[in-house]
């Protein structure tokens, strides 16, 4: 019998100012072991609060501090049978580089729609346009 508990995760659509007026890029990581294209995200440690491991999980992955802003919806599916719960958060770039780890050997910084394409599961694109939603409204 499969393990009924909640995987719980965070993480953030990461964003920055682009080069062109008023334009923004978010990025995205690619993650070797499963050759996927996602928005930085991880587990939780143990009495961690969602938001900090959030923002942990952006500069452990992309190697960038962030300030993370609005909360966007969650992610909900299943991983080995088990439950998985992944809270997500617009967060600006504020600083930083990336160093490719055995995690993460990758990250691109797009426009939304081509970071929407680019985007491995189906369930990641509609972050991108929770993201434009908060950032227009903030």
């Amino acid at each position: 019998m499969p393990d009924g508990t909640v995987i719980r995760a965070a993480g953030c659509v990461l964003w920055r100012h682009a080069p062109a007026p008023g334009g923004l890029e978010i990025a995205l990581v690619h993650r070797p072991k499963y050759d996927d294209w996602s928005h930085p995200k991880g587990k939780l440690k143990r009495g961690e609060e969602a938001r900090a491991a959030a923002v942990r999980e952006v500069a452990e992955e992309t190697g960038m501090d962030c300030r993370p802003g609005p909360e966007l919806p969650s992610a909900h599916y299943e991983v080995n049978g088990r439950p998985k719960e992944v809270r997500y958060w617009a967060a600006e770039a504020c600083g930083g580089a990336f160093a490719a780890n055995d995690e993460v050997d990758r990250v691109r910084w797009l426009p939304p729609a081509e970071a929407r394409e680019l985007l491995t599961q189906d369930r990641d694109r509609p972050l991108v346009d929770a993201l434009m939603d908060a950032l227009h409204t903030a």
